[in-house]
């Protein structure tokens, strides 16, 4: 089977990772690395995955001998070893933010110096339902945010028919958005009981939906995007709202729902508003598309679990 190595396994998004190779039918978990945490086994950290391997500081030289990693380390952090990884042959699966944005500047403005530019080119976003056929011959997968992703299959399908002249995203999410080191904002003290708003002027997910639907059809749209913080560990949900550039009457809109997701089997359609409940602790985004019979805008719910995913049982090997 094919041999995988998870790269910052010692994180939520790692150990979720590793995870899910360990119970895959057809790969094979190589090793677990992480930059605290060496020594432990992961299953002592995270109990409920029971990955019975040990952290280890990573070392390319010894650890660069898999077909393929999957990297989760923080941005900037990532790159290195992602240029590292791919100098290497191995087919890389980056969870940062590092090779999301296909235009340096952008990533610039909004994260800073990227410390391997050149690998930008080679990277593919990786939403499977908008890009399916590139990632399956892709060298480098570049995971998509937690929040773009429910809010860009949510819209696509108007993206892709030029029917967005405005949008504003509003967002709630579980406090295990940010990560394993807890934050004041985060603290239960300050979370429990409590909605908040945060990165009201500008969150780094904004260029990255707004480059993901510009390709789709809607360019030069400026995403208004404010995202909430709830008292959840995880899920989010992306209420969506958009002013069309021309009046949709609702068959119209079903239909462009229907046609674009007929036949993924990880997007259901609802026919009432989702909620985080509906879709934890699987792979799903389940959406609702509707008019707003008193404004005429297009009002789109989408939902998905911002960490986990179902992955297939492991056959057995006896």
């Amino acid at each position: 089977m094919p041999s995988v190595l998870v790269a910052g396994a010692s994180g939520f998004a790692g150990a979720l990772a590793a995870d899910l190779i360990q119970r895959h039918p057809d790969f094979e978990l190589a090793a677990v690395t992480a930059r605290s945490d060496v020594g432990r086994p992961l299953h002592e950290l995270y109990p409920r995955y029971r990955v019975p391997l040990v952290l280890e500081e990573l070392d390319l030289d010894r650890h660069a001998g898999v077909d393929a990693a999957i990297v989760a380390y923080p941005h900037a952090a990532a790159a290195p070893v992602v240029a590292g990884l791919r100098r290497r042959g191995v087919r890389v699966v980056d969870l940062s933010a590092d090779f999301r944005l296909r235009d340096l500047a952008t990533y610039e403005r909004w994260y800073g110096a990227h410390p391997e530019p050149a690998l930008i080119a080679e990277a593919v976003y990786g939403l499977t339902e908008l890009h399916r056929y590139a990632i399956a011959a892709a060298e480098l997968v570049a995971n998509p945010g937690c929040f773009p992703t429910g809010a860009l299959l949510g819209l696509a399908p108007l993206a892709r028919a030029g029917l967005i002249a405005d949008v504003v995203i509003d967002a709630k999410t579980g406090i295990s958005g940010s990560g394993r080191a807890p934050t004041w904002e985060t603290h239960f003290s300050s979370a429990g009981e409590n909605v908040t708003p945060y990165k009201v002027d500008g969150h780094r997910h904004t260029p990255e939906m707004e480059e993901q639907l510009a390709g789709l059809g809607a360019p030069s749209l400026a995403v208004q995007f404010v995202p909430h913080l709830v008292p959840l560990d995880q899920g989010e949900l992306m209420s969506c709202y958009v002013t069309p550039t021309r009046a949709v009457e609702p068959a119209e809109l079903a239909a462009l729902y229907e046609d674009a997701y007929a036949g993924e089997r990880f997007v259901e359609l609802a026919d009432a508003p989702p909620s985080m409940r509906d879709v934890r602790e699987t792979n799903m985004c389940r959406i609702q598309a509707l008019r707003a019979e008193h404004t005429g805008k297009l009002l789109v719910f989408s939902v998905v679990d911002n960490l986990w995913k179902a992955p297939p049982r492991r056959r057995s090997r006896t």
